[in-house]
């Protein structure tokens, strides 16, 4: 006893506060205690809008659902109630939530490896960029984590291959963008935008971005003259802008126009295709190939940033060592899901599956009030209705009653809501779906 007393004085001397910690133990440990049983009580809703609100930067306005497990095309909030997923984290849980192949591979791998920057080879890495460029079908790939990384990479492999390529002198590469476009909000992509609530305030902007209309093949080939055009970069539908599906050939017209335009008679002009949706699924639809196809979202299913660059050498290999690159691009774990995630696209034949669910889905909502829905429009599984505003309702009033009624979607802008489901959807489920759509809209 009397040597713990002195080592306690010893303690004591050099370090008080943790004397002061030791000798109330019985105390520190019982107020430890009582936090955590604190802690341990669920929350409500009200109380995770509330925490987020005081400690959360206030850049989004997320529709007041508190969710906190997800399985399928289901979700349910800390309450216990149960909804459709109308939204599919825009697209990016086109495998359902928690899709068991999914997370078994990222499980299996986060126990092995799940880092080691690009300094070293890891013995993933390789599979997957194997399986991808012969899925399709292009010499090379280069690995990102988020969409709008995958985006500003090719922006840079254009303005790279204009360069040295191209022959477009120095600096002088201009990049087309699509009006309505939305690919992130980076500097470079609020740069491209036409969308206020994206770039205003965020001034200067990245020289060097023009604009054209989408789906306007005269404004397009216009534009195409100047020899110093290095890339089109167009999404095949404009999913932020409100689910905007182009006209019948005019992504083919696209890729001849790219083909066309060149400078001195000796190449062309990229085609890149990107943007807000995964266009795993669109690309076949189109039967299109772009020189550079941005992959993100649904790459990983929902369940890790996963996004990819692909083109062939001729553009790829104007990057060289040191001149691009990402810490977490292409590590093991990222390598794993996304090979899982787009094995489950091909054997679970999702886009087929997308195809028919979507004819189901806009036959049925073409069926409601136009003086209420004036507009049903989509391709697959990715559709938009837009709501005609009156003093009574608008999207938003009317994303909140199907939220009573068990279905989540969101406004994208202020009268369109976009229908977006997992492309795993059956069609007991769709028409279920359809149902509340359809009684949602009737009680307005």
């Amino acid at each position: 006893m009397n040597s713990l007393k002195s080592v306690m004085r010893s303690v004591s001397r050099v370090t008080p506060t943790l004397s002061r910690a030791l000798h109330s133990g019985t105390r520190t440990s019982s107020s430890a205690a009582s936090r955590a049983k604190r802690v341990e009580r669920p929350l409500t809703s009200d109380e995770v809008y509330t925490r987020e609100q005081r400690y959360g930067a206030h850049n989004y306005h997320p529709l007041p659902v508190a969710l906190e497990r997800g399985e399928g095309v289901f979700v349910w909030d800390v309450e216990g109630r149960r909804y459709f997923d109308f939204l599919s984290a825009y697209s990016a849980v086109n495998q359902g939530h928690c899709h068991p192949k999914i997370i078994s591979a990222l499980t299996a791998q986060a126990s092995r490896l799940t880092l080691t920057s690009r300094a070293f080879y890891n013995d993933v890495l390789g599979a997957y960029e194997q399986y991808i460029t012969s899925l399709f079908g292009y010499d090379k790939v280069l690995p990102m984590n988020t969409g709008v990384e995958g985006g500003e990479t090719a922006c840079k492999l254009a303005r790279k291959w204009a360069y040295t390529v191209k022959g477009v002198p120095k600096y002088e590469a201009k990049i087309i963008f699509a009006m309505g476009n939305f690919w992130g909000r980076t500097m470079a992509a609020i740069s491209s935008s036409t969308d206020p609530s994206s770039y205003d305030g965020f001034g200067p902007f990245m020289p060097g971005f023009h604009l054209v209309p989408y789906n306007d093949i005269p404004a397009l080939e216009k534009a195409l003259q100047d020899p110093h055009v290095a890339a089109f970069m167009v999404e095949p539908i404009q999913g932020e802008a409100g689910v905007i599906v182009p006209d019948a050939g005019y992504l083919t017209r696209v890729r001849e126009l790219c083909t066309k335009h060149n400078a001195s008679n000796t190449t062309h002009t990229l085609y890149i295709s990107g943007g807000d949706v995964c266009v795993t699924a669109s690309v076949c639809v189109y039967g299109v190939r772009p020189d550079l196809l941005v992959l993100g979202k649904a790459l990983s299913g929902g369940v890790y940033p996963v996004s990819a660059v692909l083109c062939d050498d001729e553009v790829m290999l104007t990057i060289k060592p040191g001149e691009h690159g990402s810490t977490y691009g292409g590590n093991p774990l990222a390598c794993q899901v996304a090979i899982a995630a787009l094995e489950v696209l091909e054997e679970e034949k999702l886009a087929e599956n997308a195809e028919r669910m979507g004819a189901i889905l806009r036959a049925e909502l073409r069926k409601l009030p136009r003086e209420i829905v004036s507009v049903v429009r989509g391709k697959g599984l990715l559709n938009a209705i837009i709501i005609k505003e009156s003093k009574d309702y608008d999207a938003w009033r009317v994303c909140l009653r199907l939220r009573e009624n068990g279905l989540l979607a969101k406004p994208t802008h202020s009268d369109i809501i976009r229908f977006a489901p997992p492309l795993i959807i059956k069609e007991d489920e769709i028409r279920e779906c359809v149902d509340i759509i359809s009684r949602t809209i009737m009680s307005f």
